[in-house]
């Protein structure tokens, strides 16, 4: 089989489930922040009571967005390290399918609670479990089809990563047809919902499709059966490493054919995490910042701002629209800009300096028309102010995340760029966990 002359992807069959299979992936977040408004709604019902015989109306601070995103976070990267053991002892079909039947169990207990009487207390308490829940199996999924589209060519890959930029606006997309199609937040919630229920549902029917399509079937047994051959290659080294001349006979006719794809039987010792460490910390520490930055105000910061138009129906939609469609269409942008430029250059000190200039988006974001300002005054209080710092914020997020991802290969040699990237995966849970836990902080002194 692996010698044979690959297949065709007839009608780009194979990218199209790639790309969905990575817009599934990234589908539980961007559902869930998306659809702040209605567990914010859910979350501040006033409930009545006396104060010296006087009735006053309490409202409940569960303080959502920020515990949504370190619930979110914390799994990502608790389970991105788990996921690099499981790989060993649970097969790869079980991790993936698997993990999204879970995933879409959990979106279909999520609907179902739209229409569950609860209190607000219970309400949180069983939706942080749910997020917790999702995201862990959303980090084995998305670990482990890293692994899987890492065995066919580069392009579909990058299929996959299209698919992933398009989740956000995928998500805000459906929230603004639900808003636009119901009557109230409760019939919103449900439509969306359950169209995270289908999207869900084609992904895994998509994922058990990809054993019967030739020339997928081609690639990844053509890996597996390559992974065979350098094992038993390994053991005849071995063999005539401890002597016997019919093994030295039998391991020399092994070495002669012992070249697999563009890497040779010789180089089979894994490569020094610490030494890959070395050669793209700078890329490491940028990717944390980067994302620090972008979690530490979005969206715990940013869909607290309120729309200082007097129309009301532009109110309702000034969050959905401006923040997470803006947000998710700029950040795709972003990340395609990269195709035609890449600057600064990977060895310049500008790029640690623009990871940097980001910094400035915090402020600029607090000081944004926040209705519940308790130390800081509004100083940007038009809407023209925060679309444009959305905007520029999005752009740098997209951009910056892409080049860094596209630097850090030549840091390293080719052997070490498997550990480079799963290095990169984990500093980039580890920046993600940062931002959320300094959310609490920032939006606290809003």
């Amino acid at each position: 089989m692996v010698g044979r002359q690959a297949p065709v992807d007839r009608y780009n069959f194979v990218g199209i489930i790639f790309f969905i299979l990575g817009l599934g992936s990234l589908l539980p977040w961007n559902f869930f922040i998306t659809a702040l408004d209605y567990f914010q709604y859910k979350l501040n019902q006033t409930s009545h009571v006396s104060i010296n015989g006087t009735e006053a109306i309490a409202k409940d601070e569960f303080h959502f967005s920020n515990w949504m995103a370190l619930l979110s976070q914390l799994p990502l990267l608790l389970f991105t390290l788990l996921n690099s053991f499981l790989y060993q002892w649970i097969p790869e079909k079980v991790r993936i399918a698997g993990s999204m039947v879970v995933m879409m169990l959990l979106f279909v207990l999520t609907a179902a609670l739209v229409e569950v009487k609860m209190s607000p207390q219970n309400f949180f308490s069983v939706t942080m479990a749910t997020i917790w829940f999702i995201n862990s199996f959303g980090a084995v999924s998305q670990g482990s089809l890293f692994g899987l589209v890492g065995l066919l060519p580069q392009k579909y890959s990058t299929l996959f990563l299209s698919g992933q930029g398009m989740a956000g606006t995928f998500a805000a997309t459906a929230k603004l047809i639900s808003m636009a199609n119901a009557t109230d937040k409760e019939t919103s919630a449900l439509a969306y919902f359950i169209t995270a229920c289908f999207g869900m549902l084609i992904a895994i029917v998509c994922f058990l499709t990809l054993p019967y399509l030739e020339f997928a079937s081609y690639f990844l047994n053509k890996n597996k059966q390559a992974d065979c051959e350098l094992e038993k290659k390994t053991e005849l080294l071995q063999l005539e490493k401890n002597g016997g001349q019919d093994n030295t006979k039998l391991a020399f006719i092994s070495v002669d054919n012992a070249e697999i794809g563009a890497g040779k039987l010789k180089t089979t010792e894994k490569p020094s995490v610490f030494r890959v460490l070395k050669k793209i910390w700078l890329m490491a520490l940028c990717i944390v910042l980067v994302f620090t930055v972008t979690l530490a105000v979005f969206p715990a910061v940013t869909a607290a701002v309120k729309s200082a138009a007097v129309d009301k129906n532009w109110g309702d939609f000034f969050i959905p629209v401006c923040c997470f469609l803006l947000f998710n269409v700029m950040d795709w942008i972003g990340r395609s800009i990269t195709s035609y430029i890449t600057w600064p250059g990977e060895n310049s000190c500008l790029l640690p300096v623009l990871v940097l200039l980001r910094f400035v988006f915090i402020p600029l974001f607090m000081l944004c028309n926040i209705e519940d300002h308790f130390y800081l005054k509004p100083l940007f209080k038009q809407d023209a102010y925060y679309v444009v710092f959305m905007v520029l914020f999005a752009l740098s997020n997209g951009y910056l995340v892409s080049i860094i991802f596209c630097y850090t290969p030549r840091k390293v040699l080719p052997e070490e760029v498997e550990t480079a990237g799963a290095l990169m995966t984990f500093f980039l849970a580890l920046g993600l966990s940062v931002g959320a836990g300094l959310s609490f902080l920032f939006r606290a002194l809003v």
